[in-house]
């Protein structure tokens, strides 16, 4: 776990003041009558040393590498004052904010729109006549904000909606606000107070922002973001919020069995299906992992483990959770060969311009698949695994269709330049060891310019058995 780069403040520092009195007259003049005591003046307080939260957004950014976070797609509307004062950039500011706290994970991806995000969803639904893979992002944030004013005090507010069905994301929204405190004027999470400039508004403004974010996206990847702003489970309020997050997954059992499912996965220590249904890998991996953080060695997604897990050091555990998750090779039985297979319905060769193409992927044995799209203009992109499905491994069994069921189409572009599809399969979940300029965001071109490039980065990270396959997709 990274280490907390901010660090609860002991509370405020008291400076104590001494007043000094001078007495001064003659001896021969009559001693005055004594003045009343006044009460001693209250110790003024030192104002909360500012904080500086770039260290903070480093520290989310290896939390949602850490735990896998990627593939989330938000439009964003102007962040309006309910005030009707003006705050400038807020949007923008909000946008560079996500874009430092996602530098090395490329976990979520910000689409400015206008006041009306719905227009901007329609906009990108009608893309199917210009783009071959036409998709509309899966949240949009809805804001609000109140800049600095002369008292110091400001505010933001984020929520979370669904484009899907218009609803609110439960327990993903976020409040931070500035209050004067002392000389100065800071951020309250968790109990603890975060000093912000009490003149410098547009850093103040920022610093609000910084917090705001950190707690928003670290609610919807559900990650421990806690741990970046300082403090631990052993907080009280912290303490609270995780209970929260158990109860809501454990509420709908299928939940928390997928959450598990895909974060042992990601540690090795489970290779089974993401499928929300228990099985027998998927207890064998449990318990051995409850072992491993010193609990109990038994096949129970309970509290104690979510809360451990959540405060595990994952890294120091890497070695131990490589030996335990080893499969022990036994005579005979070795892997036949690793191959692909890629068919269009029909088993269609060439496609009208904007016809929309369907493919069905087919692994030799159950493996991991990862499918590229080069297009009309040379550019790469992924597009399975993909925000709609997040699990990269086929059975051989049914094989992979897509697009399938995922809101997302395939088709021939309108200029009528051939294109091409080319998948990847791999034993092992590789997503998250390919380089940066690999593993970008789903449907985001790549920096990438040949497919040789992604050949060569799958085949180092894998290590082992790798297979390959293209389809091209020529005009009518």
């Amino acid at each position: 776990m990274t280490p907390s780069p901010i660090r609860p403040l002991a509370g405020l520092v008291l400076l104590l003041s001494i007043a000094l009195a001078a007495i001064s007259g003659c001896a021969s003049t009559p001693a005055a009558a004594p003045a009343p005591d006044k009460p001693p003046a209250a110790p003024a307080a030192a104002p909360t040393p500012i904080a500086d939260f770039a260290p903070a957004l480093r520290c989310m950014d290896t939390l949602l590498l850490d735990y896998g976070a990627r593939d989330v797609s938000v439009m964003v509307e102007g962040l309006a004052d309910p005030a009707q004062r003006n705050v400038d950039g807020a949007k923008d500011l909000l946008i560079a904010v996500v874009s430092d706290m996602t530098q090395r994970s490329r976990a979520i991806r910000l689409i400015a729109s206008g006041k009306d995000w719905g227009n901007t969803a329609s906009y990108m639904a009608q893309a199917t006549s210009r783009d071959s893979v036409a998709v509309v992002p899966q949240y949009a944030l809805r804001g609000s904000v109140s800049a600095p004013d002369p008292s110091g005090t400001a505010s933001v507010d984020l929520t979370l909606l669904s484009t899907h069905d218009m609803s609110v994301v439960a327990g993903v929204a976020t409040r931070a606000s500035i209050v004067r405190s002392g000389g100065g004027a800071e951020i309250r999470k968790f109990g603890i107070g975060y000093g912000v400039s009490s003149t410098d508004r547009g850093q103040a403004l920022r610093s609000l922002v910084d917090v705001a974010a950190i707690e928003l996206f670290g609610r919807l990847a559900r990650v421990p973001y806690w741990t970046c702003l300082g403090t631990t489970a052993a907080n009280a309020p912290v303490a609270a919020e995780i209970q929260d997050w158990y109860d809501a997954m454990a509420a709908h059992p299928a939940e928390i069995i997928r959450y598990f499912q895909s974060q042992l996965r990601l540690r090795r220590a489970y290779e089974g299906p993401i499928d929300g249904a228990v099985n027998p890998q998927l207890k064998e991996a449990v318990a051995r992992y409850r072992e491993l953080l010193g609990l109990s060695r038994e096949p129970k997604l309970s509290l104690d483990f979510f809360r451990a897990y959540l405060g595990a050091d994952h890294r120091q555990l890497e070695t131990r959770i490589a030996a335990a998750a080893a499969p022990k090779a036994t005579a005979g039985s070795e892997a036949p060969p690793l191959a692909l297979q890629i068919v269009a319905g029909d088993d269609a060769r060439r496609f009208a311009r904007g016809e929309a193409v369907r493919l069905t992927i087919r692994p030799s044995r159950d493996a991991h698949v990862y499918c590229f799209l080069q297009d009309e203009d040379r550019r790469i992109s992924r597009f399975f695994p993909n925000r709609f499905q997040r699990d990269s491994r086929v059975q051989a069994s049914d094989g992979l269709q897509l697009p399938g069921k995922m809101r997302f189409e395939i088709l021939m572009n309108s200029r009528g330049v051939p294109e091409t599809v080319a998948c990847f399969a791999t034993e092992h979940d590789m997503l998250a060891q390919l380089p940066a300029d690999v593993n970008g965001g789903d449907f985001a071109a790549l920096p990438v310019t040949t497919l040789d490039q992604l050949r060569d980065a799958f085949a180092k990270a894998a290590g082992g058995p790798l297979a390959q396959q293209s389809f091209a997709l020529r005009p009518r």
